[in-house]
Protein backbone atom coordinates (compact mmCIF):
# COMPACT_ATOMS: atom_id res chain seq x y z
CA UNK A 1 0.00 0.00 0.00
CA UNK A 2 1.55 3.38 -0.94
CA UNK A 3 0.83 7.24 0.58
CA UNK A 4 1.11 10.23 -0.93
CA UNK A 5 4.81 11.62 0.02
CA UNK A 6 5.37 15.19 0.68
CA UNK A 7 8.21 16.98 0.05
CA UNK A 8 8.99 16.94 4.18
CA UNK A 9 8.68 12.89 3.97
CA UNK A 10 12.06 12.90 1.51
CA UNK A 11 13.89 14.16 5.08
CA UNK A 12 14.38 12.04 7.77
CA UNK A 13 12.41 14.03 10.72
CA UNK A 14 13.82 14.50 14.15
CA UNK A 15 11.47 12.79 16.92
CA UNK A 16 9.58 15.85 18.90
CA UNK A 17 10.13 15.25 22.01
CA UNK A 18 6.88 16.44 24.56
CA UNK A 19 7.57 18.08 27.86
CA UNK A 20 6.13 16.19 30.62
CA UNK A 21 5.37 17.43 34.21
CA UNK A 22 7.78 16.33 37.33
CA UNK A 23 5.93 14.72 40.07
CA UNK A 24 7.90 14.72 43.39
CA UNK A 25 8.71 10.92 44.48
CA UNK A 26 9.28 8.80 47.51
CA UNK A 27 12.97 7.72 47.95
CA UNK A 28 13.60 4.58 46.01
CA UNK A 29 14.40 2.06 48.76
CA UNK A 30 17.62 -0.31 48.80
CA UNK A 31 16.90 -3.54 46.62
CA UNK A 32 18.88 -6.50 46.43
CA UNK A 33 17.80 -7.74 42.88
CA UNK A 34 20.39 -7.13 40.28
CA UNK A 35 20.41 -4.25 37.84
CA UNK A 36 19.25 -4.69 34.45
CA UNK A 37 20.45 -3.62 31.13
CA UNK A 38 18.08 -1.75 28.97
CA UNK A 39 16.44 -3.77 26.33
CA UNK A 40 18.53 -3.02 22.66
CA UNK A 41 16.39 -1.75 20.05
CA UNK A 42 15.26 -4.79 17.70
CA UNK A 43 17.26 -5.36 14.88
CA UNK A 44 15.74 -3.27 11.42
CA UNK A 45 15.76 -6.66 8.71
CA UNK A 46 15.74 -5.95 4.99
CA UNK A 47 14.02 -8.41 2.66
CA UNK A 48 16.37 -9.70 -0.02
CA UNK A 49 15.72 -9.92 -3.65
CA UNK A 50 17.07 -11.44 -6.77
CA UNK A 51 17.25 -9.12 -9.77
CA UNK A 52 17.10 -12.07 -12.39
CA UNK A 53 20.49 -10.02 -14.69
CA UNK A 54 23.00 -11.69 -11.53
CA UNK A 55 22.77 -14.83 -12.98
CA UNK A 56 22.27 -14.65 -16.91
CA UNK A 57 23.65 -17.18 -18.92
CA UNK A 58 27.06 -17.89 -20.31
CA UNK A 59 26.20 -15.11 -23.41
CA UNK A 60 25.12 -12.86 -21.20
CA UNK A 61 21.39 -13.55 -22.26
CA UNK A 62 18.52 -13.95 -20.11
CA UNK A 63 17.26 -17.23 -18.89
CA UNK A 64 13.50 -18.42 -19.19
CA UNK A 65 11.66 -16.70 -15.87
CA UNK A 66 10.04 -20.23 -15.08
CA UNK A 67 14.22 -20.94 -14.83
CA UNK A 68 14.43 -18.08 -12.68
CA UNK A 69 12.28 -18.66 -10.51
CA UNK A 70 13.38 -22.16 -9.28
CA UNK A 71 16.68 -20.50 -8.97
CA UNK A 72 15.68 -17.49 -6.58
CA UNK A 73 12.97 -20.04 -4.63
CA UNK A 74 16.07 -22.74 -3.97
CA UNK A 75 18.98 -20.10 -3.14
CA UNK A 76 16.62 -18.92 -0.51
CA UNK A 77 15.24 -15.66 -2.05
CA UNK A 78 11.78 -14.63 -1.22
CA UNK A 79 11.86 -12.02 -3.83
CA UNK A 80 12.54 -11.79 -7.81
CA UNK A 81 12.95 -8.83 -9.66
CA UNK A 82 12.73 -9.82 -13.64
CA UNK A 83 13.03 -7.94 -16.55
CA UNK A 84 9.95 -6.39 -18.73
CA UNK A 85 11.61 -8.65 -21.36
CA UNK A 86 11.38 -11.49 -19.29
CA UNK A 87 7.66 -11.49 -18.37
CA UNK A 88 6.95 -10.36 -22.16
CA UNK A 89 8.80 -13.56 -23.42
CA UNK A 90 6.78 -15.75 -21.34
CA UNK A 91 3.60 -14.06 -22.18
CA UNK A 92 4.72 -15.09 -26.24
CA UNK A 93 5.44 -18.07 -25.31
CA UNK A 94 1.89 -18.85 -24.73
CA UNK A 95 1.35 -18.38 -21.02
CA UNK A 96 -0.21 -14.92 -19.21
CA UNK A 97 0.75 -12.83 -16.87
CA UNK A 98 -2.01 -13.58 -14.55
CA UNK A 99 -0.73 -17.65 -15.01
CA UNK A 100 3.24 -16.36 -14.02
CA UNK A 101 2.21 -14.18 -11.07
CA UNK A 102 0.44 -17.42 -9.81
CA UNK A 103 4.08 -19.28 -10.64
CA UNK A 104 5.96 -16.55 -8.59
CA UNK A 105 3.37 -16.91 -5.26
CA UNK A 106 3.44 -21.06 -5.61
CA UNK A 107 7.26 -20.29 -4.96
CA UNK A 108 6.93 -17.77 -2.05
CA UNK A 109 8.55 -14.94 -4.30
CA UNK A 110 7.57 -11.77 -4.23
CA UNK A 111 7.44 -9.17 -7.27
CA UNK A 112 8.44 -6.01 -5.37
CA UNK A 113 9.71 -4.28 -9.03
CA UNK A 114 9.68 -5.11 -12.65
CA UNK A 115 12.79 -3.64 -14.44
CA UNK A 116 11.19 -1.39 -17.56
CA UNK A 117 12.45 0.10 -20.36
CA UNK A 118 9.99 2.76 -21.21
CA UNK A 119 11.30 5.86 -22.88
CA UNK A 120 9.55 8.47 -20.14
CA UNK A 121 11.75 11.54 -20.04
CA UNK A 122 13.88 11.73 -23.25
CA UNK A 123 13.07 15.73 -25.00
CA UNK A 124 11.57 14.47 -27.82
CA UNK A 125 7.72 14.40 -27.54
CA UNK A 126 6.56 11.46 -29.80
CA UNK A 127 9.34 9.17 -28.80
CA UNK A 128 8.00 10.28 -24.89
CA UNK A 129 4.34 9.89 -26.03
CA UNK A 130 5.11 6.36 -27.66
CA UNK A 131 7.69 5.59 -24.31
CA UNK A 132 4.43 6.32 -21.99
CA UNK A 133 2.27 3.87 -24.47
CA UNK A 134 4.76 1.13 -23.82
CA UNK A 135 4.74 2.04 -20.06
CA UNK A 136 0.82 1.72 -20.31
CA UNK A 137 1.12 -1.54 -21.50
CA UNK A 138 4.00 -2.87 -19.49
CA UNK A 139 2.64 -1.75 -15.99
CA UNK A 140 -0.78 -3.47 -16.85
CA UNK A 141 1.22 -6.52 -17.20
CA UNK A 142 3.23 -5.95 -13.77
CA UNK A 143 0.17 -5.45 -12.41
CA UNK A 144 -1.59 -8.41 -13.84
CA UNK A 145 1.18 -10.59 -12.04
CA UNK A 146 1.11 -9.19 -8.64
CA UNK A 147 3.83 -7.02 -9.03
CA UNK A 148 3.29 -3.23 -7.51
CA UNK A 149 6.37 -0.53 -8.97
CA UNK A 150 8.43 -0.31 -12.39
CA UNK A 151 12.00 0.82 -12.47
CA UNK A 152 11.96 4.15 -14.20
CA UNK A 153 15.87 4.49 -15.80
CA UNK A 154 16.99 7.52 -18.29
CA UNK A 155 16.38 4.98 -21.20
CA UNK A 156 17.16 7.17 -24.31
CA UNK A 157 18.34 9.84 -22.54
CA UNK A 158 21.67 8.97 -21.59
CA UNK A 159 23.28 12.08 -23.76
CA UNK A 160 25.36 9.27 -26.01
CA UNK A 161 26.91 7.17 -22.90
CA UNK A 162 24.94 3.92 -24.06
CA UNK A 163 24.80 2.35 -27.34
CA UNK A 164 22.09 -0.24 -26.28
CA UNK A 165 20.03 2.13 -23.95
CA UNK A 166 20.26 4.97 -26.31
CA UNK A 167 21.01 4.37 -29.30
CA UNK A 168 20.11 7.40 -31.27
CA UNK A 169 22.51 9.25 -28.56
CA UNK A 170 20.07 11.90 -27.84
CA UNK A 171 20.71 14.96 -25.74
CA UNK A 172 20.53 14.57 -21.93
CA UNK A 173 17.66 16.35 -20.11
CA UNK A 174 18.92 19.19 -18.30
CA UNK A 175 15.86 21.06 -17.41
CA UNK A 176 15.33 18.62 -13.66
CA UNK A 177 12.10 20.60 -13.37
CA UNK A 178 10.81 19.27 -16.61
CA UNK A 179 12.04 15.73 -16.05
CA UNK A 180 9.56 16.07 -12.53
CA UNK A 181 6.61 16.51 -14.62
CA UNK A 182 7.80 13.64 -17.18
CA UNK A 183 7.73 11.78 -14.17
CA UNK A 184 4.66 13.03 -12.95
CA UNK A 185 2.96 11.47 -16.73
CA UNK A 186 4.26 8.13 -15.99
CA UNK A 187 3.54 7.95 -12.59
CA UNK A 188 -0.34 8.91 -13.73
CA UNK A 189 -0.28 6.40 -16.36
CA UNK A 190 1.05 3.82 -13.43
CA UNK A 191 -1.67 5.04 -11.36
CA UNK A 192 -4.46 3.72 -13.17
CA UNK A 193 -2.84 0.00 -12.86
CA UNK A 194 -1.85 0.60 -9.85
CA UNK A 195 2.08 0.03 -10.24
CA UNK A 196 4.42 3.06 -9.24
CA UNK A 197 7.55 4.03 -11.17
CA UNK A 198 10.34 4.40 -9.43
CA UNK A 199 13.11 6.76 -10.71
CA UNK A 200 16.32 4.73 -11.04
CA UNK A 201 19.95 6.39 -10.66
CA UNK A 202 22.25 5.80 -13.49
CA UNK A 203 25.45 6.98 -12.84
CA UNK A 204 26.92 6.34 -16.22
CA UNK A 205 24.06 8.22 -17.72
CA UNK A 206 24.34 12.13 -18.20
CA UNK A 207 20.33 12.36 -17.11
CA UNK A 208 19.83 11.22 -13.48
CA UNK A 209 23.47 10.49 -12.39
CA UNK A 210 23.28 11.23 -9.39
CA UNK A 211 21.33 10.46 -5.89
CA UNK A 212 20.09 14.18 -5.75
CA UNK A 213 18.85 14.52 -9.32
CA UNK A 214 16.57 11.27 -8.87
CA UNK A 215 15.10 12.59 -5.16
CA UNK A 216 14.59 16.33 -7.38
CA UNK A 217 12.51 14.64 -9.76
CA UNK A 218 10.67 12.31 -7.91
CA UNK A 219 10.23 15.11 -5.13
CA UNK A 220 9.00 18.15 -7.53
CA UNK A 221 6.60 15.63 -9.70
CA UNK A 222 3.98 15.90 -6.40
CA UNK A 223 3.42 12.41 -7.48
CA UNK A 224 1.86 9.92 -5.09
CA UNK A 225 4.32 7.38 -3.56
CA UNK A 226 7.07 8.62 -5.70
CA UNK A 227 10.23 7.10 -4.81
CA UNK A 228 13.86 6.52 -6.09
CA UNK A 229 16.11 3.33 -6.67
CA UNK A 230 19.78 3.70 -5.65
CA UNK A 231 22.02 1.36 -6.37
CA UNK A 232 25.52 1.24 -4.33
CA UNK A 233 27.69 0.83 -8.08
CA UNK A 234 25.51 3.91 -9.86
CA UNK A 235 26.68 6.39 -6.51
CA UNK A 236 29.87 5.34 -6.87
CA UNK A 237 29.87 5.57 -10.75
CA UNK A 238 28.05 8.69 -11.02
CA UNK A 239 29.69 10.36 -7.98
CA UNK A 240 27.55 10.67 -5.32
CA UNK A 241 28.59 9.70 -2.26
CA UNK A 242 26.11 7.75 0.33
CA UNK A 243 26.01 10.69 3.20
CA UNK A 244 23.16 11.60 0.51
CA UNK A 245 21.17 8.66 2.39
CA UNK A 246 20.88 10.19 5.12
CA UNK A 247 18.63 12.96 3.77
CA UNK A 248 15.91 10.41 2.84
CA UNK A 249 13.61 8.70 4.87
CA UNK A 250 12.65 4.78 4.48
CA UNK A 251 9.22 5.77 2.44
CA UNK A 252 11.38 8.27 -0.41
CA UNK A 253 12.94 4.23 -1.68
CA UNK A 254 11.10 2.27 -3.93
CA UNK A 255 13.77 -0.41 -3.60
CA UNK A 256 17.58 -0.37 -3.49
CA UNK A 257 20.01 -2.27 -5.04
CA UNK A 258 22.45 -3.89 -3.59
CA UNK A 259 26.48 -4.92 -5.25
CA UNK A 260 30.16 -3.97 -4.77
CA UNK A 261 32.93 -3.06 -7.05
CA UNK A 262 37.01 -3.18 -7.27
CA UNK A 263 39.33 -0.66 -7.07
CA UNK A 264 38.51 1.04 -10.21
CA UNK A 265 38.08 4.64 -11.46
CA UNK A 266 34.79 5.84 -11.82
CA UNK A 267 35.30 6.71 -15.53
CA UNK A 268 36.45 3.51 -16.13
CA UNK A 269 34.24 1.03 -14.19
CA UNK A 270 31.64 -0.51 -16.17
CA UNK A 271 28.52 -2.86 -14.67
CA UNK A 272 30.59 -5.89 -15.69
CA UNK A 273 32.95 -4.95 -12.71
CA UNK A 274 30.19 -5.45 -10.24
CA UNK A 275 31.00 -8.77 -7.67
CA UNK A 276 29.30 -9.74 -4.65
CA UNK A 277 28.75 -7.85 -1.84
CA UNK A 278 31.75 -7.60 0.15
CA UNK A 279 33.90 -8.79 -2.42
CA UNK A 280 34.62 -4.91 -3.29
CA UNK A 281 36.24 -1.79 -1.82
CA UNK A 282 32.46 -0.28 -2.17
CA UNK A 283 31.03 0.89 1.32
CA UNK A 284 28.80 -1.91 1.30
CA UNK A 285 28.60 -2.05 5.37
CA UNK A 286 27.93 1.51 5.83
CA UNK A 287 25.26 1.48 3.01
CA UNK A 288 22.89 -1.08 4.86
CA UNK A 289 23.85 0.98 8.20
CA UNK A 290 22.39 3.79 6.67
CA UNK A 291 19.52 2.38 5.47
CA UNK A 292 19.07 0.77 9.37
CA UNK A 293 19.48 4.27 10.45
CA UNK A 294 16.53 5.36 8.55
CA UNK A 295 13.95 2.08 9.47
CA UNK A 296 14.16 1.13 5.73
CA UNK A 297 12.59 -2.38 5.82
CA UNK A 298 11.68 -2.99 2.19
CA UNK A 299 13.73 -4.63 -0.67
CA UNK A 300 17.41 -5.03 -1.20
CA UNK A 301 17.76 -6.24 -4.53
CA UNK A 302 21.51 -7.78 -5.51
CA UNK A 303 21.55 -6.95 -8.97
CA UNK A 304 25.02 -7.88 -10.80
CA UNK A 305 26.66 -8.05 -14.24
CA UNK A 306 29.52 -10.02 -13.89
CA UNK A 307 30.69 -12.35 -16.86
CA UNK A 308 32.51 -14.57 -14.56
CA UNK A 309 29.29 -15.51 -12.54
CA UNK A 310 27.35 -15.97 -15.72
CA UNK A 311 29.78 -18.97 -17.03
CA UNK A 312 29.19 -20.46 -13.16
CA UNK A 313 26.20 -22.54 -12.06
CA UNK A 314 23.38 -19.71 -11.46
CA UNK A 315 22.29 -21.82 -8.37
CA UNK A 316 25.40 -21.58 -6.83
CA UNK A 317 25.62 -18.01 -7.90
CA UNK A 318 22.11 -16.85 -6.59
CA UNK A 319 23.57 -18.88 -3.02
CA UNK A 320 26.54 -17.25 -2.62
CA UNK A 321 24.68 -13.63 -3.14
CA UNK A 322 22.25 -13.86 -0.74
CA UNK A 323 24.88 -15.56 1.60
CA UNK A 324 26.96 -12.26 1.15
CA UNK A 325 24.26 -10.03 1.19
CA UNK A 326 23.11 -11.48 4.83
CA UNK A 327 26.61 -10.93 6.20
CA UNK A 328 26.59 -8.28 4.84
CA UNK A 329 23.30 -6.36 6.24
CA UNK A 330 24.19 -8.36 9.20
CA UNK A 331 21.08 -10.26 8.78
Amino acid sequence: MTHDLTRRAWIAGTATLGASPVVAQPAPQPTTQPATQPAAPPAVSFKFCLNTSTVRDAEGRSRPIVELIDIAAKAGFRAIEPWVSEVEAYVRGGGTARELGRRFADAGLEVPDVIGFAEWVVEDPERRRKGLEQARREMAMVAELGGRRMAAPPVGATGGQSKRDDPNFTQPVIDLLAAADRYRALADVGRAAGVTPIVEVWGFSRTLKRLGEAVLVAAESGAPGGCVLPDTYHLYKGGSDIAGLNLLSAAAIGIFHANDYPRVERNRITDADRVYPGDGVGPVRETFARLRAMNYTGHVSLELFNRDYWRQDPHRVAATGLAKLRAMAGA
